[in-house]
């Protein structure tokens, strides 16, 4: 094991993708081992990725990809502004409204903060915003669809340690909520600490809104109430996500939304294949795991400590965070999610409350500096210097860790919905 230990370690410090390190250190491990096969590479790649679950997420991929195409997410953003842009800071709260409504559609954090980067930013630099606090609010906003359903990372963690995904979906609901609520704080203070404009509340422009959005609005609440009502799984949800996005497409932009049907596509299939790839290769690096013990291995060290649940959680955020200043979310959890599951279950861990948390530390990660992948998203699209939009998202970082204390020290915020909607069913 000291031999896929240390070429792992080597192949990430030369900055080697995560995928390729898995699969190449395990395909190390077996040529140097008589009793592995080369074929079981192929095997254990391709045997990791028929998991039906595993469907949902090119679903969700497409689908969110087809409804930024549709115009639903700048009508999303009206009908928030519509709401409660009428209040002082009310337009950041608009922008963090717009982030919630539509991350229940991509579960996609970093084309969230894109999307909203685009529409956002220019109104609220019109409206006064600083051009630091605009960028930062919506690079925040971003990071609370990594919570609300459909959430892709939560699809991922459900297929990699076989944990109910329904489960997970609403166990994100109250964090989520709790995110966007403390963002909305810090919109207070700096609203009246900047002195930043307020509009003029108006029942035309609400009803006007209303009307464009209900199609939108209408799609996370058919998610959801049939994942709960039981009429689909999680994959069925993302066929019919699809399915949704393009019949309104078709009907509101005709022809025009057939022309953009290939190149969306086009970047559905390059985004699912990166993922593919890297979970196929973790299909491989858990097969070497599994073959030699080393996650029994691994649980029965860590208990030889005598390590509490509590005591193991902190070192794993710790870590978690430190990680995710350097990788993406996605790669973390393939990279992580063997390792310190095992050890997790052991130390008797819900694992639903343990995937929030995971969760909650990716959220931060998209907006810790250096590499925080909602920055360079943000800065993309707007221009804005990156160290201007650290500046502006520091305060959201700071109230997104206290939102992370609060669920570590209160399991029941992630586990309150789950089993109210069990025992609501059995």
């Amino acid at each position: 094991m000291l031999l896929l230990a240390g070429l792992s370690t080597a192949l990430l410090v030369i900055a080697v993708p995560i995928g390729i390190v898995l699969a190449a250190s395990a395909l190390a491990f077996i040529m140097f081992d008589p009793m592995l096969s080369p074929v079981t590479v192929f095997r254990s790649f391709f045997n990791f990725l028929s998991k039906y679950t595993l469907m949902a997420v090119p679903f969700f991929i497409l689908a969110g990809f087809l409804m930024e195409r549709t115009g639903l997410i700048d009508k999303l953003f009206k009908f928030a502004d519509a709401v409660i842009g009428w209040v002082p800071g009310g337009f950041g709260f608009a922008t963090l409204l717009a982030a919630v409504i539509f991350g229940a559609i991509s579960g996609s954090s970093t084309a969230m903060a894109a999307a909203m980067g685009l529409i956002a930013y220019p109104e609220m630099v019109k409206r006064g915003y600083p051009k630091w606090l605009a960028a930062g609010c919506i690079a925040s906003g971003g990071g609370i669809a990594i919570l609300i359903p459909p959430s892709i990372l939560f699809i991922l963690y459900g297929v990699l340690t076989e944990t109910s995904i329904v489960d997970l979906f609403f166990a994100g609901v109250i964090p989520g909520i709790m995110l966007a609520i403390s963002d909305a704080l810090v919109l207070i203070f700096c609203a009246w600490y900047l002195k930043l404009p307020s509009g003029q509340f108006s029942w035309s422009y609400l009803g006007q809104a209303t009307a464009e959005a209900w199609p939108a609005l209408l799609m996370p609440v058919m998610l959801l109430g049939g994942l709960y009502g039981g009429l689909f799984t999680p994959t069925e949800a993302g066929a019919a996500a699809c399915g949704y996005a393009l019949v309104y497409g078709l009907l509101a932009k005709r022809g025009e939304f057939v022309k953009e049907l290939l190149p969306v596509t086009l970047r559905a299939l390059n985004l699912t294949a990166v993922i593919f790839l890297l979970l196929g290769c973790v299909g491989v690096f858990q097969f070497v795991l599994a073959n030699q013990g080393w996650a029994q291995h691994l649980t029965d060290w860590v208990i030889s400590f005598n390590v509490s649940a509590f005591t193991f959680l902190i070192v794993l955020l710790i870590v978690l965070l430190f990680l995710s200043m350097f990788l993406s979310g996605i790669a973390i959890l393939v990279l992580t999610v063997p390792v310190f599951f095992p050890v997790a279950m052991s130390l008797g861990i819900d694992p639903v409350w343990l995937a929030v948390l995971v969760a909650l530390a990716m959220e931060m990660g998209v907006i810790i500096p250096p590499v925080g992948l909602n920055l360079f998203a943000v800065s993309g699209v707007t221009r804005v210097p990156l160290q201007d939009v650290i500046k502006g998202s520091f305060p959201f970082l700071v109230t997104d860790g206290m939102v992370l204390v609060l669920v570590l020290f209160f399991p029941v915020l992630a586990l309150t919905l789950p089993k109210l909607l069990i025992k609501s069913v059995f």
